[in-house]
């Protein structure tokens, strides 16, 4: 048998994406595949034996002790190929599963390593059926797929070569002319799989997403009564995967009645011309009857291959799928000259110019800040005017202009990613929580913290009194993304967890806007407190968030068109005081309504 020259293609491909694995499993690989061999060279006894014992029968000389002696032989040999199956099933799907954890865990690996300019290009649902679908089939294929190959070849040419040396060479010839046929046609519906089956893992993909949406937004689907448009578009997209899946399934649905046809030509070409054969006195009825079991021991080989294209097929488009994403670089690495940094004394931006990557305009434009050690730095601005943009460069998302961001007057482009990362806490406008409970994460950044250091970092945060009134405390758990935490108390948490790792710079973006305005005064008294001598960059459309910093940049459409500190930008009489001066009645009418309240009440 042979396989087509687009299998050929694949497996090869298959093979040199994977040669990693088959290297440092070679050991397993040989021992299966042998004691595979082994079983296929085996299994061709017990037809002989029961060829020999019918003629035996028919001549009359059949002896108790000769069929005593054949029955322990068939038994043994069925213990033997037993246990020889046994340990090559139990060490091929081994390592099927075992490729399927490395590369998930490689791809979540190469995942957190990739920047945000990655996910813009990849759906987190193609990303979810990569890590789901894509590698189940990778491992189907260096497992089942591994198995079909080998009872292909080397099951098939046993069973031929025991035809041809026990029985008769004329008529394994005539009993195997359909086969070629069905090699024709399985590689012609090779072919035609492997297409719809990349169509159907991009449609699972797509509903992957709107699965994602449905359920992360679900609050937001029922505020807006839009419960039956979305079952609805969920229910077409859920109609075009089952579509697609289903055109798969018509291909691989046609291999096994293609396969039983061509065995059934076999078998019929088999007993006609056989028995031919023995009216002749070529064989032996005993030699016909060990003939058809060895051509039904060829009905595996056969179903096998068909299998095998059809494993090879899919795993080959998923490798392909796999490799993408994979052979996909991070948009910003470590630079060659790298320098050693203990702390960061300083941080300078000089006439900085940022554009994001699908972006015409630029976000920032001829920034330039100079901020010592132990300070605090205030940005303000209107909403879109770049304020996370800023904070973000130091977060080193984004490839920027050399020489333009220094830190311990060294371009960043000399400092280790992973050094910047450990020196920044980030707090963000939009929160991560995980389904854990609120010290598993407060603790994310520091696994080993004792519950000591989470208490004085829920203290620092404000949050002590809220915990208090949860039935479980520290160990309350907030569901999916926070779902039973009000925002402000999303936000403390996340304040909590990045003062807890008491890191050289903060950088808190705009997190203090859903709590009110004594608790900001609070936790800014905490942070002013505890990270003397650090520095601390923050935005925020309160400027009382940012009242006592020694330095403020006021941003509009990314440049910068105020600065100073409080006073000065207060004297300069701008945009900064005209929001202070808002910002201060708006606060004094509500507390003017606080205390009506309270009088009325």
């Amino acid at each position: 048998m042979c396989i087509g020259n687009v299998e050929e293609v694949n497996a090869l491909s298959f093979v040199t994406r994977l040669q990693w694995f088959f290297k440092w499993r070679w050991g397993q690989y040989t021992l299966a595949i042998t004691l595979m061999a082994g079983v296929s060279i085996l299994s061709t006894i017990p037809p002989k034996l029961i060829g020999n014992t019918i003629d035996h029968i028919q001549k009359g000389t059949l002896t108790s002790s000769g069929l005593s002696q054949t029955v322990l032989l068939l038994v043994g040999l069925a213990l033997l190929l037993y246990i020889m199956t046994y340990i090559w099933i139990t060490t091929l799907f081994g390592n099927s599963a075992l490729v399927e954890k490395v590369l998930r865990g490689r791809l979540l690996a190469h995942l957190t390593k990739m920047t945000p300019a990655f996910f813009q290009r990849n759906s987190t649902g193609q990303l979810m059926a990569l890590a789901t679908n894509d590698i189940l089939a990778i491992g189907q294929t260096a497992g089942y797929g591994v198995m079909t190959l080998v009872n292909t070849l080397v099951g098939a040419s046993v069973v031929i070569i025991t035809m041809i040396t026990l029985v008769s060479f004329k008529l394994m010839i005539a009993a195997l002319i359909p086969l070629p046929f069905l090699v024709v046609v399985i590689s012609l519906l090779g072919k035609k799989v492997r297409t719809r089956f990349l169509d159907a893992q991009a449609s699972f993909g797509k509903m992957n997403d709107h699965a994602l949406e449905s359920i992360s937004g679900i609050r937001v689907i029922r505020s807006y009564v839009q419960e039956d448009y979305d079952t609805e578009a969920f229910d077409t997209v859920t109609s075009e995967v089952m579509d697609k899946n289903k055109r798969v399934s018509i291909l691989n649905a046609l291999f096994q009645p293609l396969i039983s046809l061509i065995v059934g030509v076999s078998y019929s070409i088999g007993i006609g011309y056989g028995s031919y054969l023995v009216l002749e006195n070529q064989i032996t009825l005993g030699q016909l009857i060990t003939f058809n079991i060895y051509l039904g021991m060829l009905i595996w080989p056969m179903i096998s291959f068909g299998e095998f294209i059809n494993v090879l097929q899919r795993g080959s488009a998923s490798a392909d799928r796999l490799d993408v994403a994979l052979s996909q670089e991070p948009d910003l690495q470590d630079g060659e000259a790298l320098v050693d940094i203990n702390n960061p004394t300083r941080i300078e931006m000089r006439q900085l110019t940022f554009t994001y990557p699908s972006a015409n305009h630029p976000s920032l434009d001829n920034i330039s800040f100079r901020l010592e050690r132990g300070q605090t730095l205030g940005i303000i601005g209107r909403t879109g005017s770049g304020k996370s943009t800023l904070l973000k460069q130091l977060l080193r998302q984004y490839p920027i202009e050399e020489q333009k961001l220094f830190i311990a007057d060294y371009p960043v482009e000399q400092i280790a990613l992973d050094q910047m990362k450990r020196w920044v806490a980030y707090v963000p406008q939009e929160h991560l929580l995980l389904s854990k409970s609120i010290a598993d994460n407060i603790a994310l950044g520091k696994p080993g913290a004792s519950l000591e250091e989470i208490a004085k970092a829920v203290e620092m945060a404000s949050f002590t009194q809220d915990i208090a009134q949860m039935p479980e405390g520290l160990n309350t758990v907030v569901g999916e993304n926070g779902v039973m935490l009000s925002g402000g108390q999303k936000q403390r948490l996340a304040i909590a967890r990045a003062l807890l790792i008491d890191s050289e710079i903060l950088l808190l973006d705009d997190a203090l806007s859903a709590v009110d305005a004594r608790t900001e005064s609070r936790i800014l008294h905490h942070i002013r407190l505890e990270r003397a001598g650090k520095t601390t960059l923050i935005t925020s459309h309160r400027l009382s968030a940012v009242s006592h910093a020694n330095w403020i940049l006021v941003l509009n459409d990314g440049r910068i068109i105020e600065e100073g500190t409080h006073e000065e930008l207060m004297l300069f009489g701008g945009w900064y005081k005209e929001q202070w001066d808002r910002q201060q009645m708006e606060a004094s009418l509500e507390d003017e309504e606080v205390i009506l309240k309270d009088s009325d009440a």
